[in-house]
């Protein structure tokens, strides 16, 4: 069986490491030991407690990684974008272990999923190798950064930053505001209420207009609160 060219193109252009593989091993390890999926929004691709079926590359859309109930209360971990990698998966893998987290579609996503034998054979190359460690690496930052946050930063401080970067008008459900946070989403419409008494925020349905920004930002910074 052969891979299309188009596919080993597109994942050639979002994964440059994968040209310092020898193309007769990353050609037939796409070919024989991979598998390309479409998964709509919403989508569970994979769950905590469960063995890792396989290394997930993205070729469009976005993955949710988080700890918790899906559907429930959970804490965003990070998310997975093209080009990008998943550390749960990877870290299951090289550790024989079962997954310790859940991953989610954040919108309609591609995937080429490898197999553990053909993630293994890549990772025997040094160039991939590195690439795996490196961004292991820049997700502990991340992760380091998330669980000061978790411990240090009060809540309305954290939804003051979640609501900025996202334009004027950020569209979701208080219970997706929530489980990104990590609380429950009755506290997040209390502290939305408090930011609308403000005058820093207009709340609609499923809809939240950021009407003073600079407020949030100065909130997200640690240096006042909202009455």
């Amino acid at each position: 069986m052969s891979t299309p060219a188009s596919l080993t193109d597109r994942l050639r252009a979002l994964y440059p490491v994968l040209d310092q593989l020898p193309a007769a091993l990353r050609d037939d390890v796409l070919a024989n030991q991979a598998m390309t999926i479409s998964v709509p929004e919403g989508q569970l691709l994979f769950e905590e407690g469960m063995p890792c079926q396989g290394f997930p590359m993205v070729l469009s859309g976005e993955v949710k990684v988080a700890r918790g109930t899906p559907g429930g209360r959970s804490i965003e971990l990070y998310r997975v974008s093209p080009g990008e990698m998943c550390v749960a998966s990877t870290s299951c893998l090289f550790g024989q272990s079962v997954l310790v987290a859940h991953g989610q579609t954040a919108a309609a996503t591609d995937l080429v999923v490898l197999s553990p034998p053909g993630f293994e054979r890549w990772v025997e190359v040094a160039a991939f190798r590195r690439f795996v460690f490196g961004i292991f690496a820049d997700r502990v930052a991340d992760l380091m950064a998330l669980a000061e946050a978790v411990a240090f930063q009060q809540l309305d401080q954290r939804l003051a930053g979640a609501l900025l970067g996202r334009g004027s008008v950020v569209h979701g459900t208080h219970q997706a505001l929530a489980d990104e946070l990590g609380t429950v989403r009755e506290i997040v419409t209390r502290l939305l209420k408090r930011f609308e008494r403000s005058g820093w925020v207009s709340i609609g349905r499923e809809r939240i207009e950021i009407v003073d920004a600079a407020a949030l930002r100065h909130l997200a910074r640690g240096n006042n609160t909202a009455a």
